[in-house]
């Protein structure tokens, strides 16, 4: 996993070509052509939402190494030659922001509890630990396999989301099936302001900060 950004927009639908596992680890070969254009070795490309370092590339396909800590939190180890993932370069200076902050780092994965058409779109029930939960909130922002989607319903044992007809069309989403797994990527943001609210100040050990609950109140923030 890199430190690029993206944002959930994905922008095509790549084959995997070949997976060579180490001892915890893998090298692996995705055909493409889109994400391609423009792309050098060291470059980031999003695959189902992990950022991966781009180390070759070769006609219409690239190489990456994927190491033990992406297969621990991800949904890496189900995949095989031939499955389809999603693909996104890294944000570039002066792109649109179409989606939301994406790091491509994942927080864990859930499974698809149920996929349900309603006229033009598809309903889906995401159920994953109470961990990840806790970063979400209605008509916030979730990335599934690096997607960016609207989380419709939150509860504490899972989420739902409403999938239209396009990104159906230029994801794997749909394709998936209730038992699958999925890479889940909570809101950066949120993280990150519950790091700076609800940290312990003994915790501290350089410089110091006057951000805190009393700080926001008195400011108008909450």
């Amino acid at each position: 996993m890199g430190d690029k950004v993206f944002t959930g927009i994905i922008e095509e639908i790549g084959t995997i070509k070949q997976m060579i596992p180490g001892k915890k680890s893998y090298k692996i070969t995705i055909s493409a052509d889109k994400v391609l254009q423009g792309t050098k070795v060291g470059d980031s490309i999003a695959t189902n939402g992990i950022c991966l370092t781009v180390t070759d590339i070769r006609g219409n396909s690239f190489d990456a190494d994927v190491m033990a800590e992406t297969v621990r939190r991800t949904n890496f180890s189900s995949l095989h030659a031939g499955s389809k993932v999603n693909l996104e370069r890294a944000l570039c200076l002066g792109d649109r922001l179409g989606g939301h902050i994406v790091s491509g780092h994942i927080d864990g994965t859930g499974v698809i509890a149920d996929m349900t058409r309603e006229d033009n779109a598809v309903w889906i029930t995401v159920s994953c630990s109470g961990s990840l939960l806790h970063y979400m909130i209605e008509k916030g922002s979730i990335a599934i396999d690096g997607i960016s989607l609207t989380l419709a319903y939150v509860d504490d044992a899972c989420f739902k989301v409403s999938v239209i007809p396009h990104t159906g069309e230029e994801t794997i989403l749909l394709k998936k099936k209730p038992g699958d797994t999925v890479n889940l990527e909570c809101d950066l943001i949120g993280k990150y302001v519950e790091k700076l609210l609800f940290h312990k100040p003994e915790e501290k050990t350089t410089g110091s900060s006057s951000l805190d609950m009393n700080f926001l109140r008195e400011n108008g923030f909450l």
